[in-house]
């Protein structure tokens, strides 16, 4: 069974910037995209960002492009997620994914339990 531990949330000031790590237990890493998603209460789900499972690609939301650097270490089964220039909007629980395949062109098949991020003025 795949299990997937993010941490790394907190409280940070508008402007600020966390990383997010989120860790995948077995060997069924490296040969997977990954991503993250993020909601707040009241809200679906939203895709945060992505990367293909060699990092040779990534895709971020208009939301966070040019702010949201993500990335993995496939030797600690790790993916990441830096955050900077935080705004208040960004927000809410912040979740890890692992897609079906190498690539994110598919609909993620594990989720983390998600990591609170909390931005204040």
């Amino acid at each position: 069974q795949v299990q997937l531990v993010e941490s790394g949330g907190g409280l940070v000031q508008t402007g600020g910037s966390l990383r997010l790590s989120c860790a995948t237990s077995g060997r069924t890493f490296s040969g997977y995209a990954m991503g993250w998603f993020r909601q707040t209460p009241g809200k679906e789900r939203e895709f945060v960002a992505a990367i293909t499972w060699n990092a040779d690609k990534t895709n971020y939301a208009d939301s966070v492009k040019g702010r949201f650097t993500i990335s993995r270490d496939n030797a600690k089964n790790t993916v990441y997620l830096q955050m900077n220039s935080l705004k208040i909007e960004d927000t809410a629980v912040y979740y890890c994914v692992r897609y079906g395949g190498m690539y994110y062109n598919t609909d993620p098949e594990y989720w983390g339990q998600g990591t609170q991020v909390t931005v204040s003025s």
